[in-house]
């Protein structure tokens, strides 16, 4: 047999033994921490159409995708996240649906990249979505969903970041940048390549103050009062109206009691081109990137035929699974068995007996002596 054989691909993994007990544990306490809220299951395909997750849907670039095809010719796709499947589940079965529809999934995600840094091309990603609901409280319900959700699972220290995309979008506007140059700038800014944004906007000859203020916003970070820097830095009605979203938000927060975990970021972008307003992440110790990614898509579900607001979050059950070990939360080690021994003479009464004990609720192992 070949040594091949008994190894998994780079970027894959099995779990097992109490380290999937502890997963699945994590997996179900989110899972209360959503369902509890309201939100109903939903599952859709592991894999689509290509389309579904293309370029003008504004979510993983294709390189990154893993593209196989069908006997048709059809270009199909594993999924890479979840938000594009429910928005197109939703447009398809709910039209004409005029009232908040709430979904929540549970499933594995998988992306095609060759530059892991120690993250894994395939995890389990638990989130929920709010779909025909453009308010304040909706954004406020998603945050604070989070951080329950993330109480639940028994951490305790972690923060959610939240920015506005809006605030970015009116800076560039004001500025006359093309679509092509804010993108740029966007992913600049959104990986922490400060020198290569700088460089851009020197060669795009941007003027001042608009140079110094996109610049200027990857700093505007912090509590509540971060907002009022950023609400100085600009004078834009578009830009204005994110402070002002983010600020009626954090009221929202309050009346939750959550607000201890929240920060701002108006430095935050998304990579994702879909979103449209508040945009967040928590961050936690022991853990190199965010556990949960979250915003607001007012126009994906257009994409599909069904024009609705929405907001939603997902969550990788393993990042989440590393935090809650280096955090020592308690985490179930697994139920105690029964072992029965047995002979070929007594083995129909040890069978009874373990019948019995498993219908009571105990794990019983019937082991041949």
């Amino acid at each position: 047999m070949s040594k091949k054989l008994l190894h998994t691909p780079e970027g894959v993994r099995d779990i097992y033994g109490t380290e999937y007990a502890g997963k699945l544990y994590v997996e179900q306490k989110i899972h209360d921490a959503i369902t509890g809220y309201g939100y109903e299951d939903i599952q859709t395909p592991t894999f689509e159409y290509f389309d579904v997750f293309s370029r003008e849907i504004g979510t993983t670039p294709s390189r990154e995708l893993y593209k196989f095809f069908d006997k048709e010719g059809n270009t199909l796709v594993l999924r890479p996240d979840f938000t594009p499947s429910v928005a197109r589940c939703a447009a398809k079965y709910f039209m004409e649906e005029t009232e908040a529809i709430r979904f929540c999934y549970l499933g594995n995600t998988f992306t095609n990249t060759s530059n892991l840094q120690g993250k894994l091309k395939e995890v389990t990603q638990i989130g929920a979505e709010l779909i025909g609901d453009d308010s304040v409280e909706a954004d406020g319900e998603m945050i604070s969903l989070v951080i329950e959700a993330l109480k639940n699972t028994g951490l305790k220290q972690f923060q959610v970041s939240v920015g506005q995309v809006e605030y970015f979008k009116g800076i560039c506007e004001e500025a006359g940048l093309d679509l092509e140059t804010e993108e740029q700038l966007r992913e600049y800014i959104s990986g922490k390549n400060y020198f290569a944004a700088q460089e851009l906007l020197a060669r795009k000859e941007v003027p001042e103050p608009y140079n110094s203020t996109l610049l200027k916003a990857a700093d505007l970070l912090g509590s509540i009062d971060s907002l009022k820097a950023a609400r100085e830095s600009v004078h834009n009605r578009r830009s204005l109206a994110a402070i002002e979203r983010l600020e009626a938000i954090y009221q929202v927060l309050k009346l939750y009691g959550v607000e201890e975990y929240v920060s701002f970021d108006l430095g935050m972008l998304s990579k994702y081109h879909y979103y449209t307003g508040i945009i967040f992440k928590a961050y936690t110790y022991g853990v190199g990137a965010p556990i949960v990614k979250g915003g607001r898509y007012d126009t994906l579900l257009r994409q599909f035929g069904k024009d609705a607001p929405a907001i939603g979050f997902a969550m990788v059950a393993d990042d989440v699974l590393e935090a809650v070990q280096y955090q020592k939360a308690p985490l179930p080690q697994g139920r105690e068995k029964r072992v029965l021994i047995y002979t070929e003479a007594d083995y129909a009464e040890k069978l009874q007996e373990a019948r019995k004990s498993r219908l009571q609720g105990i794990p019983t192992l019937l082991v041949r002596q």
